[in-house]
C-alpha cells in the first residue's frame, strides 16, 4: 500500500511523497515505511543481554507481583486508619467505589499503586514526601522499590489550582507505588512522613 494514503501519517502516500523523484526512488519509500511504521508498531529489536535479563526477571515476576499486591493492600488498610488521611484511593478496599470491579477484573490483587489525601494540603504533602527515606521520590511507577510523589507540587505544578482539581489532583494528594520491601519498613517510613507533615 505504498500508493495509498496512510491514515496514521496524515494521508502520506509513500511512493508519491517519498519515493518517485528521489535519489533512491521506490527503495526510499520502502525503507521509510518499514522504519517509521514497523518500528512504531513493533518496537526495536532487543539486545541479547537485555532479552536474557527480561527472561531472568520473568521467572520471579509472579512472586514479585504477589508481594506488591499484598504490601499495597496492607498499606491502604493502614492508611485508612490514620487520622491524618482524609481519603484513600485503592480498588482493593471495600470502601472503594471500584472495589467490585477490582474483584471482578483483578481477583488476585488490584495492583501496587494507590493514592491518598493527606490533611494539610500542599505543604503537608510536600513535607510528607520529603521526609521519606525508604521511598524514592520519583514520577514513574513499576519498580520493585517503593515510590512516592506529590503531584500538586511536581508533575502537575504547572497547572492552576482549578486545572489541578479538574485533573483529579487535590492539594494533599500523595501517590504511592508500593514496593516489595518488608511491610514493617514501608509502614515505618510512611509513619515518619506523617510525623514530618504535622509540623508543616
Amino acid at each position: 500500500n505504498y500508493n495509498e494514503p496512510d491514515p496514521s501519517y496524515h494521508g502520506l502516500v509513500y511512493a508519491r511523497d517519498l519515493g518517485v523523484g528521489s535519489a533512491l526512488g521506490a527503495n526510499l519509500a520502502f525503507i521509510l515505511k518499514a522504519r517509521v511504521q514497523l518500528l512504531r508498531d513493533l518496537g526495536a529489536a532487543v539486545a541479547p543481554f537485555n532479552a536474557w535479563l527480561i527472561a531472568q526477571g520473568l521467572e520471579t515476576l509472579s512472586l514479585r507481583v504477589e508481594r506488591h499486591n499484598d504490601n499495597a493492600k496492607k498499606v491502604a488498610e493502614w492508611l485508612s486508619g490514620r487520622p491524618e488521611v482524609l481519603s484513600v484511593n485503592y480498588a482493593g478496599l471495600p470502601s472503594s467505589p471500584w472495589y467490585e470491579l477490582g474483584r471482578k477484573y483483578a481477583p488476585k490483587g488490584t495492583g501496587a499503586v494507590l493514592a491518598f489525601e493527606i490533611d494539610g494540603g500542599v505543604e503537608a504533602g510536600k513535607a510528607f514526601v520529603e521526609a521519606l527515606e525508604l521511598h524514592s521520590h520519583v514520577a514513574n511507577i513499576g519498580d520493585v522499590r517503593s515510590l512516592v510523589i506529590h503531584p500538586a507540587s511536581t508533575t502537575h505544578s504547572q497547572l492552576t489550582a482549578e486545572e489541578q482539581l479538574a485533573a483529579g489532583v487535590t492539594p494533599g494528594l500523595v501517590r504511592l507505588a508500593v514496593g516489595i520491601e518488608n511491610i514493617d519498613d514501608i509502614l515505618a517510613d510512611l509513619d515518619a512522613g506523617f510525623r514530618a507533615a504535622k509540623t508543616a
